[in-house]
């Protein structure tokens, strides 16, 4: 789903696998690994997405960069 941010443009999240997709606004996509269902949500609901990205998401989770 798109997203008002400055730096990310797009959140999904695969359920089924605990994936999030993140796709900023430079084009990169990275999928992170092992994410619960309560965090993708409150990163959509979050009022600032890149400060919830930076302190919930980033250096908890695993992740791969997809190609561009």
């Amino acid at each position: 789903m798109q997203v008002e941010s400055a730096t990310i443009q797009e959140i999904d999240y695969d359920a089924e696998r605990a994936k999030l997709l993140v796709r900023f606004v430079s084009g990169e996509r990275y999928v992170y690994v092992g994410v619960p269902g309560e965090v993708h949500r409150s990163f959509v609901e979050a009022e600032s997405k890149r400060r919830f990205f930076l302190a919930e998401i980033v250096n908890r989770y695993p992740y791969n960069k997809l190609d561009s």
